[in-house]
């Protein structure tokens, strides 16, 4: 580790004595490494670092503050070695003040002192040296106001040093309420001042006066002298005499003394010239001292020496002085010229562009700098929005991103106000998005989205000091109290009262182009062909998702809450929420269209796996799919403070209905691609039945694959559950999410649903029934057999077995899959077979007793066997069967018989065929 640095240590100052704001000299030892490395400087306790110059470790230089302490020590404080010590002590000398009225023998040069408030080193003006009371009496402020003493002296004042001054108005302003005692003894001390003044001026002039009275005594005795003479003779001979002798003396004493008093008059002439530029060093040193502090920075000094050389020397008659006052005029203009430059360049913080702005109206500058300002800043941040949509469409077309100064603001502007998107944009769609914004992002994400993100971080990091200026601009804040003294901040406030109007033109320029350039990104349909043509030429191959949309609707809001904190007014903003409805509108259609594709694309993830109600995966994967897109669409159908509802349109509200509508119409179209498939296009390999009782379902465990029928039936169970549950479900998720229309959607989803139904379940019968009811005539009439000549009945015939194993197969198939559609079948099946056989009965032409008594037992088998599946057409069916039978003769014991017999062949072949059924 290194060496800790020594404590600074004071050893000389000079001069050591010196009124405030005299400049002094500090030297000692371990002074600071650099500028930043002095922390603080204090003499007789005042703190004077503002003024400090640092030049080396051994030498400060620095200004004495006005100190309360007299005499004390010169304390130095660095970073690297802490608070010093002294071994030296300065002592602060009160300044003798000299009045702007007082006679002085010298030249008394202007002390210069350090405003705190401004941060300026400043001349006391010579009017500051005034008294500051001229009657000597106690001064009471009246409350009259301001404005009723300017009215009743109009064009008069109160300062007692101003040409207007109105004594009255001084009166009733500092002595409203003085007696008349003090009043009086106010004049008193008016003509005693008076008279002091008359009485230093005479003792001032007297002692240069005494050489003038001794040759006015001298010449006045040689006067008297001739006329005492006597005749005009000899006083004209005298005279005569006289004058030659001192027309000699006069010759002789130039012969003898021209030389010393040629040089008398140089050194005076030479010593006058350097005593005018002793006492006028200001003037004539203020053009290069101008463009030292130019190259430094130092603009207050400039403006502040530019002030005082102009109320001293603006008016002046002297031709050396107008010399040199032009000259500073000329530096003074190119000063103007650089700092109008310096106030239009860009990119530039807000602070400087105030700092520029005060500068030029102190030195008014021609023109209005602020509006120059605030015009060049609106170009700039249109030409910046420009360049960044030509850079990212240049790298869309697949150029190499060209690296634009204009663009790199970080380091020019403060934080973005939605720089936080980069910590909170979470993006899920399936897994290939991940939660937060890492580096990776902008690689992943489209080029319009990065575009977006960019166009709007740059309008809210910019806009923000725009609008700043302007309000400084409107209150006046942008001028310093010198401007405000001279009227300059009352004219900038009626010039921007006057552009109000264009100010706000700016505004909407820039929102519309940011709308139009997010437009032409994202939704170029809605521009007219001459707007595509400056705010598109984007490479459409393939829209946004909805994600993406949405995570571009989230961008938008943010921005549009941004400026919304900055007070701007609402009809300004109202077309960023213009294009966030649009966004919304849009980003709900994508959304409905792409979930349409993915529904139409579920009869790929059939798995045939049927559960204990008879159902696949399918509905729960369809409602669930349209859960997840309601779910993602929830932060765009939501409406923000001053955000429209999405389905205020009419039209909107229908495009939104009918692509409800096609979803549903996709998964209905899906169930009847898959339940009318050919066998060859379905692979039912990793086929299960989630049932308790293998034994039952042996059969389709048996089976390498499914039958038609069976997909019939297991489409046919989904319908089912669909119809009962899913589609009333997704209407309420339709309506939770304020979709208009959900009673047509359910309606027109429901219809087409048992349409769907009713074709299946046609097919399933057709499929089932006919066999049944195609074998029956050749069962009755096999072996030849004729209703008028058969024998006895000892049973049903096969036919008729075959018939009922067949119905108890179809009844066994329709249970394993859902046992809620096996009377629906069932009476069905039984409709067709008593139909069939009651058109085979009145097909016969007559019967013998004995094969009366055998259709009627068949007939009767059939139908007490299938009792519970009976509906009105086929007992109706059932009933002319029988009636188309000849009546049986009664009261016979044969007959009683024959009853007997076929009641006990009845109970038998019902046993057998409730046991198969069963089984």
């Amino acid at each position: 580790m290194s060496r800790a640095r020594q404590p600074p240590l004071v050893t000389g100052i000079s001069p050591n004595e010196g009124i405030a704001w005299t400049k002094v000299t500090i030297r000692g030892e371990n002074l600071g490494t650099g500028p930043t490395d002095l922390l603080g400087l204090t003499i007789c306790g005042h703190n004077c670092l503002l003024t400090a110059e640092w030049m080396s470790a051994s030498k400060i230089v620095c200004r004495v503050g006005q100190a309360k302490n007299d005499k004390g020590d010169i304390i130095v404080t660095t970073k690297s070695g802490g608070k010093g010590t002294s071994t030296v002590s300065f002592k602060l000398l009160k300044p003798e003040k000299i009045g702007i009225l007082d006679q002085s023998a010298v030249w008394v040069d202007e002390m210069n002192y350090y405003d705190m408030r401004t941060d300026r080193n400043k001349g006391i003006p010579p009017l500051s040296l005034r008294p500051a009371n001229p009657l000597g009496i106690e001064i009471d402020k009246g409350r009259f106001p301001q404005k009723d003493l300017e009215s009743l002296f109009p064009g008069m004042s109160a300062d007692f040093t101003s040409e207007n001054f109105s004594a009255a108005w001084y009166l009733i302003e500092n002595h409203s309420t003085t007696s008349f005692d003090q009043l009086k003894t106010a004049v008193v001390n008016l003509k005693k001042q008076a008279n002091k003044k008359n009485e230093g001026s005479l003792a001032y002039v007297k002692g240069g006066l005494s050489t003038f009275f001794e040759a006015q005594d001298a010449l006045s005795a040689i006067h008297q002298k001739l006329e005492a003479d006597g005749t005009e003779k000899v006083e004209g001979s005298m005279t005569q005499k006289l004058e030659n002798v001192l027309n000699r003396a006069s010759n002789t004493a130039d012969t003898l003394f021209q030389e010393v008093l040629g040089r008398k008059d140089k050194a005076d002439s030479t010593r006058n010239a350097l005593n005018v530029l002793q006492r006028f060093k200001f003037l004539f040193n203020l053009p290069l001292n101008i463009e030292r502090n130019i190259q430094k920075g130092d603009y207050d000094v400039v403006i502040n020496d530019y002030e005082k050389a102009k109320s001293l020397f603006g008016k002046t008659e002297v031709q050396v002085f107008k010399k040199y006052y032009a000259e500073v005029e000329t530096r003074i203009e190119a000063l103007r010229e650089l700092l109008l430059d310096k106030l239009l360049e860009t990119p530039s913080t807000l602070h400087d562009q105030k700092r520029y702005i005060r500068y030029l109206s102190d030195l008014h500058a021609p023109g209005d700098p602020a509006w120059q300002c605030i015009g060049a800043q609106h170009q700039w941040i249109l030409q910046l929005m420009h360049n960044c949509k030509e850079s990212y469409v240049k790298e869309q077309k697949g150029n190499t991103l060209l690296h634009s100064p204009m663009l790199d603001l970080d380091s020019d502007v403060r934080p973005s106000p939605i720089g936080h998107l980069s910590q909170t944009a979470s993006l899920k769609r399936g897994s290939s998005f991940q939660s937060g914004r890492d580096d990776a992002w902008r690689y992943k994400a489209p080029q319009q989205v990065v575009f977006v993100e960019k166009l709007t971080k740059l309008v809210v990091s910019q806009l923000p000091n725009f609008w700043k200026l302007w309000i400084s601009y409107v209150n006046g804040s942008l001028f310093s109290e010198t401007a405000e003294k001279s009227g300059q901040m009352e004219r900038s406030k009626k010039n921007a009262r006057q552009r109000q109007n264009d100010f706000k033109k700016m505004i909407q320029e820039v929102m519309h182009s940011l709308v139009k350039l997010i437009r032409g990104a994202l939704l170029p349909f809605s521009l007219r062909e001459g707007e595509l043509r400056q705010y598109g030429g984007w490479e459409m191959k393939s829209e946004l998702s909805g994600q993406w949309l949405t995570h571009v609707i989230q961008t938008v809001r943010l921005s549009s809450e941004s400026l919304t904190a900055l007070e701007i007014p609402n009809d300004m903003l109202q077309i960023i929420q213009d294009l966030i409805l649009d966004l919304r509108v849009r980003c709900i259609i994508v959304t409905l269209q792409h979930t349409a594709e993915d529904i139409k694309r579920l009869a790929e993830k059939e798995d045939w796996v049927v559960d204990n109600e008879g159902l696949t995966s399918l509905p729960s994967q369809f409602e669930q799919c349209i859960i997840h897109s309601l779910q993602s669409l929830k932060t765009v159908l939501d409406c923000k403070p001053g955000e429209a509802s999405v389905f205020q349109q009419q039209k909107t509200q229908e495009d939104v209905c009918q692509l409800s509508i096609g979803i549903m119409q996709g998964f209905i179209d899906c169930l009847e691609q898959l339940s009318t498939k050919p066998d060859g296009d379905i692979d039912t390999s990793h086929l299960s039945v989630d049932v308790s009782s293998p034994d039952l379902f042996g059969s389709i465990h048996e089976e390498s694959s499914l039958s038609s029928e069976q997909r019939l039936l297991i489409a046919l169970s989904n319908c089912r559950y669909l119809e009962r549950h899913t589609f009333l479900n997704i209407a309420e998720h339709f309506e939770k999410h304020g979709f208009q229309g959900v009673d047509k959607i359910t309606q027109v989803s429901m219809e087409s649903l048992k349409e769907l139904d009713q074709r299946l379940f046609e097919m399933y019968i057709e499929f089932k029934a006919d066999p049944i009811v195609g074998s029956l005539e050749p069962g009755i009439y096999a072996g030849y057999f004729d209703w008028k000549d058969c024998l006895v009945p000892t049973g049903v015939r096969n036919y008729l077995k075959e018939a009922l194993v067949n119905i108890i197969a179809v009844h066994a198939e329709v249970f394993t899959i859902s046992k809620d559609l096996v009377p629906r079948v069932m009476s069905r099946v039984v409709e067709a077979v008593s139909e069939e056989l009651s058109r085979l009965m009145q097909c016969v032409s007559s019967f013998s007793k004995n094969g009366a008594l055998q259709a009627k037992l068949e007939i009767c088998a059939l139908r007490d066997t299938v009792a519970i599946y009976l509906t009105p057409e086929s007992k109706s069916s059932f009933k002319q069967a029988l009636e188309a039978l000849p009546q049986l003769s009664s009261g016979t014991d044969r007959n009683h018989e024959h009853l007997s017999f076929m009641r006990q062949m009845r109970i038998k072949n019902c046993i057998i065929i409730t046991s198969a059924s069963v089984f």
